[in-house]
């Protein structure tokens, strides 16, 4: 969900426009100006959390001491469990971008640079923030024409750089083709300033799976190197003297065989005078 200050200015609020335009149909844009702080009163995020059943949350406002803020978070069990402040210091809107756009609803590919979001924790907190966010729904495949969307962040010298790619692919004379990125917005040059971070614990139980949706063990179901599926059958001991086979002449019981498994001798028929 995202969410406007009671004092967005232009900025903000064409920000808020442009991420709702990236993650259409799986957003909701609350146009109305809220007057809230979410550091220092999480009661409203809370309330929209559970009225648009969303746990990630993007809010933006302006004032003179953090001009072009935004506050990207998340919820676990409708309360506020992540959040992180953003400022905004460089923003290129998707109309400012002159070239072709992804169709609505694309999943794009996320790439993250730099070596802070694997050693700070509040960037490796912001890197799961961002997953989170933009990854969209959870497919079982995917097909190589539908890789045409890519969000590269770069995290450098204190910034985070935001970029929007579309992928061309492009003629190479062999069966994989040639890959041209072209951009199209928005594009976003981001600071960080405050932090509300779970503790260690919370942050555990949140990722705790519930025993429902874990995937249950198939029992005599094994996989070989080159992804063959193998099952394992038990049935009971088969009595091959009973097993049905096919009737020929050739393979008739005589009468003496048959008298000589019962444990006797045939009578002989008597001649008539």
């Amino acid at each position: 969900m995202l969410i406007k200050g009671g004092n967005a200015n232009l900025t903000v609020t064409e920000v808020l426009k442009d991420i709702y335009a990236v993650k259409k149909p799986f957003a909701v844009l609350y146009k109305k100006k809220n007057i809230t702080r979410p550091f220092e009163d999480q009661t409203s995020l809370e309330f929209f959390s559970k009225k648009s059943d969303c746990s990630l949350f993007l809010f933006g406002s302006h004032n003179k001491k953090r001009p072009n803020n935004l506050i990207i978070g998340r919820m676990f069990d409708y309360h506020v469990l992540d959040m992180i402040e953003l400022g905004i210091e460089k923003f290129v809107s998707l109309k400012d971008v002159k070239n072709s756009k992804c169709p609505e609803g694309t999943k794009p590919m996320l790439i993250f640079a730099g070596d802070m979001f694997d050693v700070n924790e509040e960037y490796r907190r912001l890197k799961s923030l961002l997953i989170d966010f933009f990854r969209g729904p959870s497919v079982p495949s995917i097909r190589l024409a539908g890789l045409e969307y890519v969000l590269h962040f770069t995290a450098v010298d204190g910034k985070i750089y935001m970029r929007s790619y579309k992928v061309l692919l492009k003629k190479s004379g062999c069966k994989i083709p040639r890959i041209e990125l072209e951009e199209m917005g928005p594009s976003l040059d981001l600071v960080m300033r405050r932090t509300h971070l779970a503790s260690d614990d919370l942050y555990k139980l949140s990722l705790k799976q519930p025993k429902a949706l874990k995937p249950k063990k198939k029992k005599n179901i094994s996989h070989d190197v080159f992804g063959t599926t193998y099952g394992r059958i038990h049935m009971q001991k088969q009595d091959l003297g009973k097993l049905q086979t096919r009737k020929m002449k050739g393979l008739k019981k005589r009468p003496a065989e048959k008298s000589a498994e019962d444990g006797g001798v045939s009578p002989k028929k008597s001649k008539s005078a």
